[in-house]
């Protein structure tokens, strides 16, 4: 029996939050949530790129539930080296990835820039060639996709998410708003949230602790939780808020204190 929430966004969850499997994982929770995050890896002969047998059954669980996916590419990926060309390893993997994966409609694929030629004191010299390199490797994933608004760069917390707009600017494609990233830099995220909303297509939320991220919502403050569901509901996101913890109990208390922070958010503007 489906128990979805009646929410204006789309409500997510990671891939792994039982120890188990893909599938097991998304049986589990397609009742629960309207997206499930694919989070993909391929390192040396290890890899959970999923099957055509994974795929078809993927499938069939969105169709029966309404649900969606959104494509966590690998993390390994350096899409922003200067070394890259259309065989380098990490587009090459980037491209089989989406390829693999078009056949379940996603809703997005989240990627990652790396940020090691601008983590470290850049210059405007060397922000300047980063990101000049990332928008050459977008532009390739972006025709694997299909469509460029499918992929969400994800601002990450090794450096300062200013550098993402002007790729954001100049390519039509979306932005992955992670929460947690901007928590454990001690950074508040209403306001960017606030300022760069129409943007973004997802959105991670998870806790943050003494450089520790991926944790439960409980190690957010309630007041900032609360504030940022209000923006949420206040300025009717549409898109997906995805839970991007990894143990069922964090899960669970997760979807419980959205929903319950939307319906008391809803309750009050009522009144």
């Amino acid at each position: 029996m489906s128990i979805k929430p009646t929410l204006p966004f789309r409500l997510g969850s990671t891939s792994y939050v039982i120890p188990d499997d893909i599938v097991p994982n998304a049986r589990f929770l397609a009742p629960l949530v309207d997206d499930i995050e694919l989070v993909l890896f391929e390192v040396e002969s290890e890899t959970n790129l999923p099957t055509p047998d994974v795929i078809t059954e993927l499938v069939r669980l969105a169709a029966e539930h309404h649900l969606t996916y959104t494509v966590h590419l690998p993390l390994d990926l350096r899409l922003a080296s200067p070394r890259n060309s259309r065989r380098d390893p990490s587009l090459v993997k980037a491209v089989r990835v989406i390829q693999t994966t078009l056949p379940l409609c996603p809703y997005a694929f989240v990627v990652h820039l790396d940020g090691t030629e601008i983590t470290d004191r850049p210059t405007p010299m060397t922000t300047a060639a980063w990101q000049e390199q990332a928008a050459r490797s977008l532009e390739v994933i972006c025709q694997a996709a299909g469509d460029p608004s499918l992929i969400a760069v994800e601002n990450l917390e090794s450096y300062d998410a200013a550098v993402l707009f002007p790729l954001l600017d100049c390519l039509p494609v979306s932005l992955c708003a992670d929460v947690g990233h901007l928590l454990k830099n001690g950074n508040d995220p209403i306001p960017f949230l606030w300022d760069h909303l129409d943007r973004a297509r997802v959105i991670h939320l998870h806790g943050a602790v003494n450089g520790r991220d991926h944790l439960g919502l409980d190690q957010i403050a309630r007041p900032v939780l609360r504030r940022l569901v209000e923006v949420l509901v206040q300025r009717s996101y549409q898109g997906v808020l995805t839970l991007e913890v990894f143990s069922e109990g964090q899960f669970r208390s997760g979807r419980e204190m959205v929903l319950a922070l939307t319906e008391s958010i809803r309750e009050s503007d009522r009144t």
